[in-house]
């Protein structure tokens, strides 16, 4: 029997016991829901998944695009899967009613993509970029340009990029050299070079909308004067604009998505339409590119997750060697579920991915709420911890969640390493989160050096604030008070490391002092993740109060179980980058350049 994709008991303890979504329905938007359509939405996904995306998972790996020089050629089984997302009504569920949206929560949409995402890979990415695309022109945009071009990609007929990385820039934007010059009729000519961009071309959709950061021609340098295009790849009346493929880039994860170097303007100039105001490309291309980095952490915690069901399904049917105790040599192998180091392997990439999904969900919710809460202090503060918590949401998962998939290839030995089965195939896969929509250290930067201090700290101080709360509440259960004041302890740790850290900007060198920023990044994020566990930790505790079924006493005591392994193993590394970040250790900033 195949293993399963994802633990269907864990996603509904998120879903209904931790973050409690039949809650939402209380909300004038979910008022048509409750827990019949959510549960449908998340069983048609994963029907899709099981059904139409497993079987060609291996194909559209084994089998990655190719460009012949006029055309890019996928799979054929590709289109047909996609085609299936779309006529399910799962490409945008969030959206309105009225735009053909089923209006789902976010937190309940993302379960149901966790199953295609667990499956499809990177491939689902086609759909995912082009519902994040339309957000942005649909909060940015036009009237007329959200009818021209957000309508047909709702539908399936069109797709959606955004198109930021250039050769010469990296992810260093403030140095683009795209550019824009305006035309007598409003428009503009876009010329310039952009990489590394998904989905960028392929024959799947009627056409593609491209969202183009570039300069208008004598605007100011930097970030300030960078402004954002739609450029598509056929004009309206179906004649192809000049923006011509030089290229794709070839892959070791995530191949059923292309990954192009488009050229715009080799012909006197791409003809692109303005979102908004000149000058203000970055900050909406922020609208999309947060959306997205939710959904990269998202994709990296749910891929960790599959990673880890699949080694423990096959940990639990691999009879292989016997234990230490055993000293009879006739004796049956024992499944290697029962070895130490295999449970310690298992147990790591539990506590990795239910802890990076706890925290992707959070982050979904807050993304809700800062919309539908009721009031408008709730939906402040709903801001203010997204806000703040974005660099670790999409740093923490995808670093950990391949940490996670290398130890299921572990699990599985020799027979990990080779194709039969998956699991190599989801760190390749995985791999690549931890580098899109900003590496691990742009991150880090962002997190230290911008969102902490910045609103006078509101962010910071709201999030030591919660953690503090759960920390308050688990302290009066006798099973975990000993766990809230061990996280208690590490906020405050990490309170001191950054009065420290950010004390020493004013009188040291400032790329030295930021120089250990992701030991700061990587301590701030366990702590969270602690924190997550906690509150996963106060459900299930309070439900074995309860007297449950034995099945769901099993199930909470392996949370409990991770809870405490991840205090024990995984929190006190936080004291070692504590002492790195708060002595400024100028190990790496000394070294010179030419002793490497």
């Amino acid at each position: 029997m195949p293993a399963p994709i994802l633990n269907q008991r864990d996603l509904d303890f998120f879903l209904y016991e931790v973050f409690d979504v039949t809650k939402l329905t209380e909300r004038e938007r979910y008022a048509d829901h409750n827990r019949e359509t959510f549960d449908g939405a998340i069983e048609t996904a994963k029907t899709i998944a099981e059904k139409v995306f497993m079987p060609i998972r291996h194909k559209v790996d084994a089998n990655e695009p190719t460009f012949d020089g006029e055309q890019v050629h996928l799979i054929p089984e590709i289109k047909p899967a996609l085609d299936a997302v779309f006529e399910a009504g799962l490409s945008a569920p969030t959206t309105d009613y009225e735009v053909g949206g089923m209006q789902l929560p976010p937190i309940v949409a993302s379960i149901a993509n966790a199953y295609l995402t667990a499956v499809a890979g990177m491939t689902i990415g086609y759909v995912s970029l082009t519902h994040a695309n339309c957000n942005l022109i649909e909060a940015h945009g036009s009237k007329a340009q959200i009818d021209r071009w957000v309508t047909p990609m709702r539908e399936g007929r069109f797709a959606g990029t955004m198109a930021m990385t250039e050769p010469g820039a990296g992810s260093g934007l403030a140095d683009l050299t795209t550019t824009a010059e305006r035309q007598d009729d409003g428009s503009y000519r876009i010329s310039g070079n952009k990489i590394f961009i998904s989905g960028g071309d392929h024959s799947l959709n009627d056409n593609i909308i491209h969202l183009v950061l570039a300069r208008v021609k004598g605007a100011p340098k930097g970030i300030r004067g960078i402004s954002l295009f739609i450029v598509p790849k056929l004009l309206v009346d179906g004649t192809r604009n000049d923006v011509a493929l030089s290229g794709l880039f070839h892959k070791m994860g995530g191949r059923g998505h292309t990954s192009c170097a488009l050229n715009f303007g080799e012909n006197g100039g791409a003809i692109g339409e303005l979102v908004g105001e000149e000058h203000k490309g970055l900050s909406y291309m922020f609208h999309m590119m947060n959306e997205a980095r939710i959904m990269v952490g998202m994709m990296a915690a749910t891929t960790a997750l599959t990673g880890y069901q699949y080694s423990l399904d096959y940990a639990k049917e691999r009879p292989q060697g016997r234990l230490l105790s055993c000293k009879d040599p006739a004796a049956a192998p024992v499944n290697i579920i029962e070895h130490p180091d295999v449970k310690r392997m298992l147990l790591t990439q539990k506590a990795y991915g239910e802890g990076a999904f706890a925290l992707c969900l959070f982050a979904l919710q807050l993304s809700d709420d800062e919309k539908t809460a009721p009031t408008p202090e709730q939906r402040e503060q709903a801001h203010t911890l997204l806000d703040f918590l974005t660099p670790i949401i999409k740093s923490w998962p995808s670093e950990y969640g391949p940490k996670a998939n290398d130890l299921a290839i572990q699990v599985l030995g020799g027979h990990g390493y080779i194709n039969e089965h998956p699991v190599e195939m989801f760190f390749r896969d995985n791999r690549l989160n931890a580098i899109h929509e900003g590496t691990t250290g742009i991150q880090s930067l962002d997190l230290l050096g911008r969102k902490v201090p910045m609103n006078d700290f509101a962010g910071y101080t709201a999030t030591l604030k919660a953690m503090l709360q759960t920390c308050k509440l688990a302290a009066t259960d006798e099973q975990l008070a000993s766990n809230a004041v061990e996280l208690g302890a590490a906020v405050h740790r990490l309170k001191e490391t950054t009065t420290q850290v950010l004390t020493a900007t004013k009188s040291q060198n400032i790329d030295l002092v930021f120089s250990n920023s992701v030991c700061y990044l990587e301590m701030f994020g366990h702590v969270v993740i602690a924190w997550m566990w906690l509150k996963q930790g106060i459900v299930a505790n309070n439900a074995l109060k309860e007297s449950p079924h034995e099945d769901d006493v099993k199930f909470y005591k392996g949370k409990l179980q991770a809870l405490r392994f991840f205090f024990n193993v995984e929190l006190p590394k936080t004291e070692h980058w504590a002492r790195l970040v708060s002595t400024v250790d100028s190990s790496s900033f000394d070294m010179q350049n030419d002793w490497f």
